[in-house]
């Protein structure tokens, strides 16, 4: 069946969010003198070692890196605040982002973003990937009220494409809520490879790199 719409997560799949936080992270460091106090390296090193891959938020991860290395003079809210303005500011997407997605427009498909995340935080970042022109429409977490895996939210997703479950395809990092919730729901889908997961992963189609995925399409 032809693919009318492809819907897509954005940490890990669009968003190369590992390089985007160790850029802030490493200019965070360089702005605030308070931080100064540790070596830079061990610094940011620590700090994505908390982050889990984003699915520590970072009120707990700014709160222990302050009390392990005994900054004081600072609450845990000051650079948690300038997490959530500033980094927007080093976001950088996938390669082939741009061309991957100027593809699949030019043939009339579909495209929607569906992100697990703080609504505002995770707009901006989206946002700054200069990408949104592409997109039918964005489901995030917060402001839907509902997140991956719950199948409510693809589904949710797919009304408002006015496309079925299996003229759709879902592009995620995440084993569980984006590969099996989107294929519960009748999607196919399609996982970017991370290695921060186990590689035996039930999806239709493996890539590692954005461009890969025309072919699956077409």
């Amino acid at each position: 069946m032809k693919v009318k719409a492809v819907l897509f997560d954005l940490d890990g799949t669009l968003l190369d969010r590992d390089t985007s936080l160790e850029l802030f992270t490493n200019d965070q460091y360089d702005r605030v003198p308070q931080f100064h106090l540790v070596e830079k390296d061990l610094f940011v090193k620590r700090f994505i070692e908390l982050d889990q891959h984003g699915y520590v938020w970072k009120d707990k991860v700014y709160e222990q890196l302050l009390s392990e290395f005994h900054i004081q003079n600072m609450s845990w809210e000051e650079p948690l605040q300038d997490y959530l303005i500033s980094f927007q500011k080093h976001c950088i997407g996938f390669p082939n982002l741009i061309n991957m997605l100027s593809r699949l427009k030019s043939h009339g498909v579909k495209i929607a973003l569906i992100s697990n995340g703080y609504g505002q935080f995770q707009y901006d970042n989206f946002k700054a990937l200069g990408i949104s022109h592409f997109f039918d429409e964005v489901l995030i977490s917060e402001w839907e009220g509902l997140r991956k895996p719950d199948p409510a939210i693809f589904q949710r997703a797919l009304t408002k494409l006015g496309v079925q479950a299996e003229e759709a395809v879902f592009v995620g990092d995440h084993p569980d809520a984006d590969i099996r919730a989107s294929r519960a729901v009748g999607m196919r889908a399609v996982w970017k490879h991370n290695s921060s997961y186990s590689s035996d992963v039930e999806a239709d189609a493996v890539i590692y790199d954005l461009e890969e995925l025309i072919p699956f399409i077409y």
